[in-house]
């Protein structure tokens, strides 16, 4: 589970990501990253559409992104936004395949990967 002060949640902050940010894709995943500058701790947010399944398919794969990316909370740089859109692919996907994509996003945006996630 993330802490709330972990938690991406505000509209205006996924528009600074979303508009500002740098991106990153795989099979099942985009992410999306911001540096902000700040002091502050890395916050991780979700966006997981219809487009991914019904609401039991989204609400799994939202639980399964959320718990992939805590483990990988302290890798990313102080003050940095992450946003993790799901792509449909994402459905039905085992964690395994997810953290991998998470991995490989997280690679090609530059930002640390902890060697235990470390694959493909």
């Amino acid at each position: 589970m993330l802490p709330a002060a972990r938690r991406l949640n505000r509209r205006d902050d996924f528009t600074l990501v979303l508009r500002g940010g740098r991106r990153a894709g795989a099979r099942r995943v985009v992410l999306h990253y911001a540096a902000t500058g700040t002091t502050g701790p890395a916050r991780v947010g979700f966006v997981v559409s219809k487009a991914v399944g019904d609401s039991v398919q989204r609400h799994r794969t939202q639980r399964q992104l959320r718990h992939l990316c805590a483990a990988r909370l302290d890798e990313l740089p102080t003050g940095g936004l992450l946003v993790v859109r799901a792509l449909p692919a994402a459905a039905g996907s085992t964690s395994t395949e997810l953290g991998a994509d998470l991995d490989r996003g997280l690679r090609r945006l530059g930002l640390p990967v902890a060697g235990a996630h470390d694959r493909g």
